[in-house]
């Protein structure tokens, strides 16, 4: 699969809840359900893990409160790499980065959760990439 930015720098591709991986892979809904509470502190009932990721007309979201959603989409920007304002309040409220997370565990984190329940949020230095490559 190609890879697909959300808006906020997320990797829908990697995501296992996005809609392909979710229909490949239905039993990994609850795996992405705990491993979001181990690391996030939130809980997603494994029945309600479906997304078609936020550049999609589709209301079938996993976050309908996303603040950075209407706002990328009223601006028309492709993410909030390219947007004026980056670091807006919005997008602070979404950055994810590995060693901030890690710090709140006592052991390190294992690679396979990482790559399963983190890699793909961990937008702070691929959005920081893309504003680069874009000035």
């Amino acid at each position: 699969m190609e890879p697909r930015l959300s808006y906020c720098g997320f990797r829908c591709d990697l995501c296992l809840a996005y809609r392909p991986n979710i229909e490949k892979h239905p039993d990994s809904a609850q795996s992405l359900s705990d491993g979001w509470h181990t690391y996030f502190g939130f809980r997603i009932p494994p029945e309600k893990i479906i997304c078609e990721g936020c550049r999609s007309q589709s209301l079938t979201t996993l976050d309908s409160e996303c603040p950075v959603r209407p706002c990328a989409n009223s601006r028309q920007v492709e993410n909030c790499a390219a947007c004026e304002g980056y670091i807006c309040e919005k997008l602070s409220s979404r950055l994810i980065d590995f060693q901030s997370i890690q710090k709140d565990f006592v052991r390190p984190i294992p690679e396979e959760d990482r790559s399963r329940f983190i890699f793909p949020y961990e937008n702070v230095h691929r959005l920081a990439r893309l504003r680069m490559e874009k000035e």
